[in-house]
């Protein structure tokens, strides 16, 4: 098993001592959110909140996950870097996949690269992209970086990107890992059929995280995939203890990703509680897991 954590929506000064630290203590992965703007107005419900309410992001600092990834990198040598998740349907397929390859190139391959469909139409209008061909249009971007990564020339020409024959450099000297995000069956599906792994976003109760991990299990039989390597990471309660962590590892759970605040609740902590917290579950679980 391997152990994420994740801060978000905090002080800016907190990730670079944060990452040194969760890699000092033993964890494997550091996870970045992505949120590009906050709308003054907007009729968009929450997925992650009881009420559908989001006015706790208003203000909130939410650092752009290429920039980040490559500072925390530089001061860390082990840790892995997880974006949880970028929004790609509003973003340009070339210029993601550059930006995506630079980020594993200056962390030597460290970064795993999660992505999703943006809740937000608003996300879709700022950004000049189309709602509603957003899963197709993810597809299509998902085969495009892929193509563009290995280094070679790569031309595209698909029902919503027409790309000619390029190629970018430097690409990863490893194959980055596409994990991707989402609950609907139609995100279960994608990551069965094209993922490296699946991103699961916590909520709904344990029974539905079952219901998810065996629907993608029967999905990557129907591809013909079940025996190539997969990602899941997993926000759980189990993953509070050495017992429960075992018990996801038999679920064929990879990767557990767990914070110590809510970041919902729109109140920081001082940097050195965070430390506390990081230190004193990598002693009292990953130590014993």
């Amino acid at each position: 098993m391997r152990f994420t954590y994740a801060e978000s929506m905090c002080d800016p000064s907190h990730y670079l001592p944060l990452a040194v630290a969760a890699e000092q203590s033993g964890w494997d992965t550091f996870t970045v959110p992505d949120s590009i703007c906050y709308p003054q107005h907007s009729d968009s419900r929450y997925p992650y909140t009881d009420d559908g309410n989001r006015q706790f992001l208003d203000g909130v600092p939410f650092l752009e996950p290429f920039t980040l990834i490559p500072a925390l990198a530089a001061v860390t040598e082990r840790i892995r870097f997880t974006t949880f998740v970028v929004k790609l349907p509003i973003r340009q397929p070339v210029l993601v996949a550059k930006q995506a390859a630079c980020v594993a190139v200056l962390s030597d391959n460290r970064f795993g690269f999660g992505v999703g469909l943006s809740p937000w139409p608003e996300d879709f209008q700022v950004t000049g992209t189309d709602w509603k061909t957003r899963g197709k249009r993810m597809d299509e971007m998902i085969e495009i970086m892929r193509g563009l990564w290995t280094g070679d020339y790569f031309e595209f020409h698909g029902n919503h990107y027409d790309v000619p024959s390029i190629k970018i450099s430097p690409v990863p000297t490893q194959k980055l890992p596409i994990l991707i995000g989402g609950h609907a069956d139609a995100a279960l599906r994608r990551a069965a059929r094209v993922g490296d792994g699946w991103m699961h976003a916590g909520g709904g109760q344990a029974a539905d995280l079952d219901a998810a991990l065996a629907r993608i299990a029967e999905l990557r039989r129907e591809y013909g995939r079940e025996s190539e390597p997969f990602e899941i990471h997993v926000i759980s309660l189990d993953a509070f203890s050495p017992d429960g962590v075992r018990r996801l590892e038999d679920k064929a759970v990879t990767d557990v990703i767990l914070g110590f605040r809510n970041p919902y609740s729109g109140e920081d902590q001082p940097l050195q509680q965070k430390i506390d917290a990081l230190k004193g579950f990598a002693d009292n679980v990953i130590a014993k897991a």
